[in-house]
């Protein structure tokens, strides 16, 4: 086998007070195929800036074959993505997955999922996106002895995502570190009891439940001023009868809700109330996590 292609969903992590922790799979696809060749290392597909040794594809494919004990060849990585960069969306975990299986599939196969997740874990630092990107749909996530711990909760099949994704990026470092070293012990009491309704209100379709349960006090307070008109946006989908949080480290805006119609009322509102660009994107939850649409 020479060839393979991976495809890896979108995530959003957090989802409001489940901070590092809570993940989900979304119907945005990176695809990434990985070629053997002869001489050195290719990328295609993305920005120039993106085509050197640093590239997380490329990084996390070399980590799993040193994890092999296996030769490092000369590969030609091509990159198609569907998942915008920096916006909050799981972009880097998706190059993570997609590195790891590549050279898991081209070399036999010889680790499992739980492998991989471990490997790109100790790349990437935390587990909240690369979980749901590797197993698909909603996840809870902690790191035990430095090894990820993921399980799997239900979702009402009613639930509608719609990410609000606007014309600015924000990296996920830059996020970090806005955030404080230290807490007060009320606000981790609120996190852990706000979290734990998420899970439920998510499993159950209660959407009164999961407007109150969404609310954070870890990261979302101390973000949320490096994103254009965030308050004004919240306050206009909180109208709505949504929930809203920020989608990862952000800037991407999430609503999740049981209202199919939610993106046309908020379409032509939403443009008379920030300066900046936003982009609607009705999503569904996917599934199917990570997997290898063809080899050759």
């Amino acid at each position: 086998m020479k060839r393979v292609t991976v495809r890896v969903p979108a995530t959003t992590a957090n989802l409001g007070p489940g901070f590092d922790a809570f993940g989900c799979a979304l119907s945005l696809h990176t695809d990434v195929t990985f070629e053997e060749t002869d001489s050195g290392l290719e990328i295609t597909g993305c920005d120039e800036a993106f085509t050197g040794p640093d590239n997380l594809a490329y990084t996390s494919y070399c980590a799993v074959l040193a994890s092999l004990s296996e030769e490092v060849r000369g590969v030609k990585i091509h990159i198609d993505a569907q998942i915008p960069v920096c916006r909050g969306l799981g972009s880097s975990a998706a190059l993570l997955v997609a590195g790891a299986i590549g050279a898991n599939v081209l070399r036999g196969g010889k680790l499992s999922t739980q492998g991989l997740l471990n490997i790109t874990n100790a790349m990437e630092g935390h587990p909240d996106n690369l979980a749901p990107a590797f197993y698909g749909g909603l996840t809870a996530s902690m790191v035990d002895n430095g090894l990820p711990v993921t399980v799997s909760f239900p979702l009402h099949p009613d639930w509608q995502f719609l990410a609000l994704v606007p014309d600015f990026d924000l990296p996920t470092t830059v996020a970090r570190e806005a955030l404080p070293t230290t807490y007060p012990r009320a606000d981790a009491v609120y996190n852990i009891s706000h979290g734990a309704m998420v899970l439920k209100a998510l499993e159950l379709g209660n959407e009164k439940l999961l407007r109150n349960a969404m609310q954070d006090r870890i990261h979302q307070p101390y973000r949320k001023g490096m994103i254009a008109d965030y308050e004004k946006i919240e306050a206009l989908i909180r109208t709505t009868g949504a929930a809203f949080c920020l989608s990862g480290a952000g800037p991407t805006l999430l609503c999740i809700t049981r209202d199919p119609m939610l993106k046309d009322k908020l379409a032509e509102k939403l443009d008379r109330i920030t300066t900046a660009n936003w982009q609607l994107l009705p999503l569904h939850v996917e599934f199917q996590g990570a997997r290898v649409l063809r080899c050759e």
